[in-house]
């Protein structure tokens, strides 16, 4: 990615404290910042310093470390804000909703009547047990880690 991009985008600049931002914890390699628009009371994001723009670019290690801090900031939210649920979203690309092309996991506490409503447009009714077998073929056969 060009230099002018990153400097375009919101999350690079708050990594080099050029834009304000609440942060809640930042180390080395990640932000963990209060979201501007919040969903509900207490939504935080999670975000790594370096602009990667989604899961498909992010180093496994950088997403471990990310899945480890969410773990840990779900926790204090759950201690002290004492929510009736939490959401972890994250989006990747225009199609499933990214808005801003830096990854970001969002942290969303979830309260008896809050407005969210989330949607994955399934019915009661399974798939075809052949076309799972057939989508989960093409994925292992392209399945690694690292």
């Amino acid at each position: 990615m060009d230099k002018s991009a990153k400097i375009d985008c919101p999350f690079c600049r708050i990594a080099a404290h050029e834009r304000h931002a609440v942060i809640v914890q930042e180390d080395n390699d990640l932000l963990v910042i209060m979201g501007l628009f919040p969903a509900t009371p207490g939504h935080i994001l999670v975000l790594p310093k370096k602009h990667v723009e989604n899961i498909y670019q992010m180093p496994t290690d950088l997403g471990a470390h990310i899945m480890s801090t969410a773990i840990a900031v779900a926790k204090a939210i759950k201690q002290r804000l004492s929510p009736n649920g939490l959401n972890l979203i994250q989006a990747n690309e225009l199609e499933a909703g990214q808005t801003i092309p830096h990854f970001h996991l969002h942290i969303v506490p979830r309260y008896k009547g809050d407005p969210i409503v989330l949607r994955f447009g399934h019915s009661n009714v399974p798939v075809n047990t052949e076309e799972l077998e057939q989508i989960a073929h093409l994925v292992r056969a392209s399945l690694y880690i690292g």
